[in-house]
């Protein structure tokens, strides 16, 4: 059994028009296992025309892993790749020896009252974003392996005894 030895609390980072809170790196705790940095987004409500606005900026040598509790993000990267990201997908990119990527609130749920999607009644955004380490292997690929796998909400597999 492994006991707790430390508590973890975010501090707050700007990442354009909202806030995160970054609960790692850490004073004194740079990484936990291949985990470089954890965000915790939200819960954050948005006035109709508002919305999350995280400008392009460069990623080298990991990958990124977005889930969302709430809201939607479009993501698009410097090798062209755009994708929706709703509640419940896992979102991964993988950036190689380096690529450049975005994440706006689409122009279709700015207009919805609190920013929330047409086809949804959440009207916050909420979610979490990891940052991960690339094997040595994948931090030397020529070319960023750019949108990664893309999973679709849906409900877990079932889980049965070997």
């Amino acid at each position: 059994m492994v006991a707790v030895t430390r508590v973890l609390e975010g501090r707050p980072r700007d990442l354009g028009g909202f806030s995160v809170r970054r609960v790692l790196p850490a004073g004194g705790l740079q990484t936990v296992g291949p985990f470089i940095f954890f965000d915790h987004m939200g819960p954050a409500v948005f006035a109709p025309g508002a919305g999350v606005d995280v400008r392009p900026h460069p990623h080298i040598g990991l990958a990124t892993v977005t889930y969302l509790f709430a809201g939607e993000f479009m993501h698009r990267d410097s090798l062209g790749s755009a994708q929706l990201i709703r509640p419940g997908d896992v979102n991964w990119m993988v950036a190689g020896r380096g690529i450049v990527h975005s994440e706006r609130t689409p122009p279709q749920a700015r207009q919805a009252p609190g920013g929330a999607p047409p086809h949804s009644s959440v009207e916050t955004m909420t979610g979490v974003g990891w940052r991960v380490s690339s094997p040595s292997s994948w931090r030397s690929i020529t070319e960023p392996g750019g949108q990664g796998p893309h999973c679709d909400a849906s409900p877990p597999p079932p889980v049965t005894e070997a």
